[in-house]
Parts: C-alpha cells; sequence; structure tokens
C-alpha cells in the first residue's frame, strides 16, 4: 500500500484547548485525503505513517501533530489507528534549503507554496531492521 497527500493549512496540536478546532481540523485532514483516496479503508497489514510539516516561523510541536492527524483518517483511509505500527513526523521550515529533485512531487508543491502545511505518506511497515540500518 502506498498513499500520499498534502494538508494545505497548518496543523493543529493534540494540546490545544479549543476541542472544537481540533474536531474541525480532523475534519479537514480526513476530507483532504479523501480527495485522493478511492478505496475501503484498509484493514490489512501493519501500516507506516510519514508526515512533513512544513512551518512558519512558530511552529507547532511535531509530536503534538501526529495524532489528530492518525485519528482524524481511521474509517476512511484505515479502519484503525492501531494499523500505524510506525511513524516518523519531522518538521522543517519553509525558509529552508530543500533539494526538491529529491523530494516527491505533492512534498515539492508544499514547499512551492509557501505556506504551512503537511505531507503525509502511509505505506506497508517493514520489519524492524529496516528501520535500523
Amino acid at each position: 500500500m502506498w498513499f500520499e497527500f498534502l494538508i494545505p493549512k497548518r496543523p493543529v496540536s493534540l494540546q490545544t484547548k479549543n476541542r472544537k478546532n481540533l474536531q474541525s481540523w480532523k475534519n479537514f485532514v480526513c476530507a483532504e485525503a479523501c480527495k485522493d483516496w478511492s478505496g475501503a479503508p484498509h484493514s490489512g497489514n501493519e501500516l507506516h505513517l510519514t508526515l512533513i510539516y512544513l512551518c512558519d516561523d512558530d511552529p507547532v510541536d511535531v509530536d503534538n501533530i501526529i495524532k489528530p492527524i492518525q485519528d482524524a483518517l481511521v474509517g476512511a483511509i484505515y479502519d484503525d489507528d492501531l494499523l500505524i505500527s510506525d511513524v516518523e513526523s519531522h518538521r522543517r521550515p519553509l525558509t529552508g534549503v530543500f533539494d526538491i529533485a529529491k523530494h516527491p512531487v505533492l512534498l515539492v508543491d508544499g514547499i512551492l507554496s509557501g505556506t504551512e502545511c503537511v505531507y503525509v505518506r502511509i505505506t506497508d511497515a517493514q520489519p524492524l531492521e529496516n528501520y535500523l540500518i
């Protein structure tokens, strides 16, 4: 399995005090993912979630954006977030230097947009030793 999409908006932290805003964010994430997803929710093997948050000068904590995005995809992209066995999350400033020749097209689109966004990729999980090389 391989799926990617771009969330063209600043992420909302799991730690926000505005729970209504958090739910709106999850709904937005699900809607963005569903624009590019045409299948039934995945219910098979374990998955690897990759997030790349392109941020401005006042970023959200990278660890606090994982759970809302992961939860937003339940029922649409996968049956249960328990299927996510591996997560990697990265934060990079939009003002950074990028070798766009080495990035997926959607991530390049996010970089070139110049606005905060999150690139999301879901792939099959690999054996643990593949991550330790």
